[in-house]
């Protein structure tokens, strides 16, 4: 029955083989059972050195600099433009990543959505030199494919704003909008001047970031399936990774640990809005879980 498995980005050993065995063994499972839920930034595509989210917002911000200089003296953006990682410290890159989302205030969710697809149509990574829309990863891909082979409902359960992965997640992953959950930006309801009712972005955060605890809750109330697989890369996926594997029935947690400075980058996945109480991947080894060696898990990295 594995015969059938095609991952051919992922390289023999441990980590495929437990893949395959989680692949066929998922078969006894009622479809309706079978969801997994991939976590976005340093999961499914490449975070560093900056989200690309964060590259979006940047990009929003030199423009609207451009147009007013005094606009890029405010603490947050000050930082934000700096490039010094000991000055976004100081501010804080919660508080700079609320203050970037205002940028897109009274901004309708077509408008959004449109400048995201188009970003995401141009933009080129700063370091690797590849266009943006390529750093997805392609072992990931194919895990994905092969999930919806064997019936699975794919979700993507994120950190990051959920309007932005919404915009490009049907195009990258083929994930629809509606099975994207991350941190929510709250909406105005009005009306033009002609009476025509419609939504505007706002500045403000609906409910907590979407990180660690509030990932299983957002999870329950917006989509209302829990997953009997889930990937993530940081601290801020530790909860969501222990409810997948909390059942009796066939699951997997897989944790990608970015060790390859050559092909990508080397570093230690952390939340960025709570507090760890040990590394991921020394969680990761005292649960049991599957913790990808991108350096020798991944035959290829990127889509060639």
């Amino acid at each position: 029955m594995t015969s059938r498995i095609s991952l051919p980005s992922w390289r023999p050993g441990a980590t495929r083989d437990r893949l395959l065995e989680f692949l066929d063994a998922v078969r006894s499972v009622p479809e309706t059972d079978r969801v997994a839920y991939f976590d976005n930034d340093g999961t499914l595509w490449c975070e560093r050195p900056r989200y690309v989210q964060l590259e979006f917002f940047l990009e929003a911000l030199r423009r609207r600099v451009g147009t007013d200089p005094s606009v890029g003296e405010r603490p947050e953006f000050a930082a934000a433009l700096s490039g010094d990682p000991d000055r976004v410290g100081e501010v804080g890159l919660e508080r700079i990543a609320l203050a970037l989302a205002g940028l897109f205030e009274g901004v309708t969710p077509e408008e959004f959505a449109a400048d995201a697809r188009a970003f995401m149509a141009t933009a080129t990574h700063s370091t690797l030199g590849r266009p943006m829309r390529t750093l997805v990863y392609q072992p990931m891909l194919e895990l994905i494919a092969e999930l919806r082979r064997l019936s699975f409902t794919v979700g993507i359960v994120t950190g990051g704003g959920t309007e932005f992965v919404r915009a490009v997640s049907e195009d990258l992953y083929g994930v629809p909008a509606e099975l994207v959950v991350g941190t929510l930006i709250a909406y105005d309801f009005g009306r033009d001047g002609s009476g025509r009712p419609g939504l505007r972005r706002t500045g403000r955060i609906l409910g907590a970031a979407n990180e660690g605890p509030a990932k299983v809750a957002n999870i329950q109330t917006q989509l209302g399936r829990r997953p009997i697989m889930a990937a993530g890369n940081s601290g801020g996926d530790r909860e969501m990774l222990e409810w997948a594997t909390a059942t009796d029935r066939p699951h997997l947690a897989l944790l990608v640990d970015h060790d390859d400075a050559e092909r990508e980058y080397s570093y230690a996945g952390h939340a960025e809005t709570l507090t760890e109480a040990e590394p991921i991947t020394r969680t990761a080894s005292r649960l049991g879980w599957s913790v990808v060696s991108i350096a020798n898990d991944w035959g290829t990295v990127f889509p060639r």
